[in-house]
Order: structure tokens, then sequence, then C-alpha cells
């Protein structure tokens, strides 16, 4: 196993199976099965890593499907786990793919976007390793330029002359890093030496890949590192040159190919792919028209979720580890209808439940992120003092009801149309308003949201 885990993986380890599942509780309302699922399956993952390699080699992770109409947290579950686990995170329609010889992307992508989201974690890691470092550099060499700009002190015959002009220097070097620091010398012109960035050290891999879409990637860094320019000289504001220069101090600490080495491994052992609408590819053959793609999706698929390998312009990726997670709502459709290889690739199966009005009242007002603690911190901003009394966070969700009840059913993202509706008119005064503490009740929500509940084609549109 790895040495380069990152701290919230260490904490993760002491973690049981019913602390990730309050870990979760703090953003996603309800769903207590699907939570405990996600949360074996992670940790699983972590009893795996304390296995022998052969042993470890042989555990395959438990995918999941999750069933259950839009609007219920399916996708919310799975990327706040991998917020929680650290993990790359993808989220992908199943749709979008199409199998070989048919216009549309190919199954392998999903794999090449994986690594690059795990590229820009570490990268972002490593970054935050080195800022101080590079921030120190870059004031240096900012130093340095302002001091060769200045006129230089006549010299003298006698060597205490030599000591003198050292410790002058010294001097004006401090005295201009505290005046760096306060930003008095930020409107100063400096010129600088700058070259435009170069191509990933990944960019020559031209023809790596076996497919086109992989070619177009790397043969756009080809390009770009061909037409990089010479080294120019620029004239530049101090607080301009310094941000320029820390950045490219920061190119200079991180080591891309250590990055790139611990992000396919991050991939490998902690990627989570969450398979979006697999329902919609759902299907057998019957010897015409869409029915025959979908199958043929669903095959492409299956190794790619049984184990192999991927090229990526970073090296070759493993999948035999990388948890997937699927939903779908099956309306029309149902998990058997997937072939049976892709079934058997997906041993737990979850039902997500319709959510109540009683959900709906949690979801506004329980999240660390909850709708209405969102909607009073953004009007906090231009000074509007916002507050809902308990009867009209319980008239907001019972519209919420009513309107999935008879129209579509769009679960909680009902609230975010209502929500909106509602303050319409308080967003759009702002800071303009006359009174800028605003109490929100019942008998003004009925008022605001009534007629547009009433009137079933206008709520098709607005609600």
């Amino acid at each position: 196993m790895s040495q380069h885990r990152s701290a919230a993986r260490r904490g993760l380890d002491e973690m049981a199976p019913r602390e990730i599942v309050s870990a979760l509780d703090r953003y996603v309302v309800g769903q207590h099965e699907a939570k405990k699922a996600v949360a074996i399956a992670l940790r699983n993952r972590v009893r795996r890593q304390k296995l022998d390699a052969e042993m470890a080699e042989e555990v395959a992770p438990k995918n999941i499907i999750m069933i259950g109409p839009t609007g219920v947290g399916k996708t919310e579950i799975a990327r706040r786990l991998a917020r929680l686990a650290n993990s790359p995170f993808l989220k992908i329609e199943a749709t979008k793919f199409t199998e070989v010889g048919y216009v549309g992307r190919d199954v392998e992508s999903m794999i090449r976007d994986l690594a690059e989201t795990a590229v820009d974690m570490v990268r972002v890691e490593r970054l935050a390793e080195v800022e101080e470092t590079a921030e120190r550099n870059a004031e240096e060499r900012v130093l340095d330029l302002l001091l060769s700009s200045m006129e230089p002190p006549p010299g003298g015959a006698h060597p205490d002359d030599s000591v003198r002009e050292m410790d002058s220097v010294e001097r004006s070097r401090e005295k201009l890093r505290r005046q760096l620091r306060a930003g008095k010398l930020d409107a100063r012109i400096l010129e600088l030496e700058v070259r435009d960035h170069s191509a990933s050290p990944f960019a020559f891999q031209v023809f790596e890949g076996i497919n086109m879409e992989e070619i177009q990637f790397n043969m756009r860094d080809f390009l770009s590192g061909m037409m990089e320019g010479k080294p120019r000289r620029r004239r530049m504001r101090v607080d301009e040159a310094l941000d320029y220069l820390e950045q490219e101090e920061e190119q200079k600490l991180v080591d891309m190919d250590q990055v790139a080495r611990i992000a396919l491994e991050r991939v490998e052992e902690n990627g989570i792919i969450f398979l979006d609408e697999i329902d919609k590819i759902a299907g057998r053959e019957s010897g015409h028209g869409p029915d025959v793609s979908r199958e043929g999706v669903q095959r492409d698929i299956l190794p790619i979720v049984e184990g192999t390998n991927v090229n990526t312009r970073y090296g070759m990726v493993r999948t035999d580890h990388i948890l997937f997670i699927a939903a779908g709502a099956f309306h029309v459709s149902k998990p058997c209808d997937l072939i049976p290889e892709l079934q058997g690739r997906f041993p737990i199966r979850v039902e997500m439940k319709v959510l109540t009005e009683a959900d709906f009242v949690r979801i506004l007002t329980e999240p660390k992120n909850a709708l209405i603690k969102q909607h009073v911190a953004l009007l906090a901003t231009e000074g509007v003092k916002l507050r809902f009394t308990e009867d009209a966070i319980r008239e907001i969700a019972r519209l919420a009801r009513v309107v999935n009840d008879s129209s579509e059913n769009i679960g909680a993202r009902r609230l975010h149309t209502i929500m909106e509706a509602l303050l319409e008119e308080i967003s759009f005064e702002g800071s303009e308003l006359a009174r800028k503490s605003v109490n929100i009740n019942a008998e003004y929500v009925r008022r605001r949201l009534s007629n547009i509940v009433a009137d079933k084609d206008t709520s098709r549109y607005i609600l």
C-alpha cells in the first residue's frame, strides 16, 4: 500500500461505518439504507488495505446500484462519500456513451477523466505544501529586481568601504522588504523575463492512445508545446510580478512526475465513479434501433467494471479496485434488464425512498448546507436579515409535496424552484429594501405561491 495517503485518509481508517453514516447525515436527509451500503463499501476498502498483498489483490469492490427517482439524494450521497474519503470522484451519465463504431464517447474516457481529476487533486495538495517556500522565493527575486534597478553607490578604494557597501545593500534590502510586505511598492514598474507556460511533461506522448479522443488530447498538448515562445522582457507592476514569480516558483517546486504517480495510485486504490442514468441503457437486443446500442454500451462498460487496463496520458490505470456506484430511476426498465454479466458486477442493490413532506422540512433546515441557511447567508451579504418561522417552513414543504404529487416528482429539487419563486422580490430588491429585516411566515408563503401552485399550466413552467 502507498505511503502517500493523505491526512483525511488516515483519519478515515479510524471511522466505523456508523460514523461514516453520521458524517453523511450532516448533508443528506434520510436514505439510511443507501448510506449504510456505501459506508460498508468504504470501510471494506480500509479493511482491504490492511490485508497482505496477495489477499488484497483478490478482494474486489462491492459495487452498488441505487434505485430511486430523481432528487432523492443518490448523487449527493456518492459525492459526499468521495469527499469524506478524499477519493478521486467522477459523475458521468451512462447515456453519454455509445458502443464502438457509433458517434459518442468511448467508455474508457471515464477512466481518463478520473485520472485528470486525481492529478488535479494531488497537484493542489503539493502546491499547498510548497506555497510558503514559493512565496519566499518570489519575494527574494522581486527584491533582487528592485535592488538592481536602484543606482549603485560609488565604490571606495579602502577595504572597509566594501564592507560598508554590503551593510548598506542589506539595510536597503530589508527596508524594501518591509515596504513590499506593506504594499507600498505595488505600483512600481519592474522589467522581468517571462516565458509562456510549457506544455505538460506528458504532452509528447502523442500517439500513445488507441482511440481518437486520446490522440486529440495529446495532439493539443503537443501543439501548445511547439508554440511556446522564447523568453521575452515584460514590464509589469510589482504586485503582478510577485504573483507571476510565485506561480513560476510553484511549478519549479512541484514534481509533476511524482504527482502523476501518486494520482494514478489513488485512482486505482480509492477512485469512485458514479454512473448515473444506468437504467437508460438497460435493455436486451430486439434486433432493431437503439436497443442494440444499449446492450452494446453495457458490453463496453463491462470490462471497465470487471477490471482492465486503460491507457491515459499519465500511464496505465488498472480498474480492478475502482468503486462503481450506479444509479437510475428504473421506471420503465428493471435492474434485471441489464445483461447478466453486468448485474453480477453490482451485487449490492439499494432502493431509495420517495421523499415525504416531513423529509422536506428536515432538508430545509437540518443539513449543514441547508437551503434556507444558504438564502439567509446570501441576503445577509447585503444587510438583509431574513427569518423563516416554523409554520413557513412547513408550508414550503407542503407546497413542494403538492406540486410533486400533481406533476412530475423531482424530489428535493422542487424546493429550489419554490424557494426561488418565494424570494424573487426580496432577492431582486436586495440592498435597496427599505426594511432590512424580513420575516417569512406561512401567510407570506401562501400569498406568494398559492396562485402559482393552483394554476397547473403556470406551475408547469415555474415550479
